[in-house]
């Protein structure tokens, strides 16, 4: 045991590999970035191993800090589980729920929709966590995963919540004048997410490929995460792809706008797969986000 790093360490290096940023899990963490920085640099040094490739822009995991991250990912939730069980034995359990998805998901559409939920049930605390993966999974702890893709999901279960559709976004101006300049997809400038987590969204390559648009390079603008992403295309460095369960709400306030006759059903949805048995907490909120789903799709649907 003498040889377990300090909690605080693990903690900090969990969020970093969760949110796939040192600045998103310094303002999770409610702490600086260079004290981040620093948890990470005294974590590597007690390993004994690099866990973070700082030469790549974003930094990226190592194959140690991979092979951490899945170790420390899965022990924080036996704790957590744990606790939770420990909670009920003594009937203090609380009313608690634990959301797992992804951090796209999170912050452009299970977040703003929450104060409606906490109106309903105040008595009722959501936790919302967005792994690194873009694939949530129930892990201990986990009372509802949030995931994208075409079902089929063996583990707990799985209620569809919506269809997706994905269009080219752009910020207003940028879009008027690519338009003004007859510059279509075929050279457009591009912004791209990619990174070894998010493995099940399509890409610009499969965009152009389902439209029949032929395009020399895809070259453009990288970042590891759809907020970052989401931020370049707000300040009109380029074009990407807009799920409209995501890009929908930018869109009708008008900070984006939607590729003309860009829209395309890649045939996948969001589903929800909740761990069984549930408690009542997570059965109330299973059932909201489920109604929320089908209020937001004739909204979306609407403004497409």
């Amino acid at each position: 045991m003498d040889r377990l790093p300090p909690l605080r360490l693990l903690t900090t290096f969990e969020a970093v590999s969760r949110h796939g940023s040192m600045q998103l899990a310094a303002a999770r963490l409610n702490v600086t970035q260079p004290a981040v920085s620093q948890a990470l640099k005294s974590l590597e040094e007690h390993v004994g191993a690099p866990l973070v490739d700082r030469a790549t822009r974003p930094a990226q995991l190592t194959e140690a800090g991979e092979l951490l991250a899945r170790a420390v990912r899965d022990g924080l939730g036996q704790i957590s589980a744990a606790l939770e069980d420990i909670r009920a034995l003594s009937g203090q359990e609380g009313n608690q729920v634990t959301v797992s998805c992804t951090l796209g998901m999170a912050t452009y559409w299970l977040m703003p929709r929450l104060p409606e939920f906490y109106a309903r049930h105040p008595e009722i605390t959501v936790n919302v966590q967005a792994p690194a993966t873009d694939l949530p999974h129930l892990a201990p702890g986990i009372d509802v995963a949030v995931r994208y893709g075409t079902g089929g999901w063996r583990e707990g279960r799985t209620l569809k919540l919506f269809d997706e559709r994905v269009c080219p976004v752009a910020a207003p101006a940028l879009l008027e004048r690519l338009e003004a300049e007859g510059i279509g997809l075929g050279s457009a400038p591009l912004i791209h997410v990619r990174s070894p987590h998010n493995q099940h969204w399509a890409g610009w390559e499969d965009y152009l490929r389902v439209r029949g648009v032929t395009r020399g390079r895809l070259s453009g603008q990288t970042f590891n995460n759809y907020v970052q992403a989401a931020q370049a295309v707000l300040d009109g460095r380029g074009v990407m792809l807009g799920w409209r369960s995501i890009a929908s709400g930018a869109v009708r306030e008008g900070a984006l706008r939607m590729w003309p006759g860009g829209e395309v059903d890649l045939g996948t949805s969001y589903f929800a797969t909740a761990a069984m048995p549930l408690s009542q907490s997570a059965q109330v909120f299973l059932d909201w986000i489920v109604a929320a789903a089908g209020e937001g799709e004739g909204a979306a649907a609407g403004s497409a």
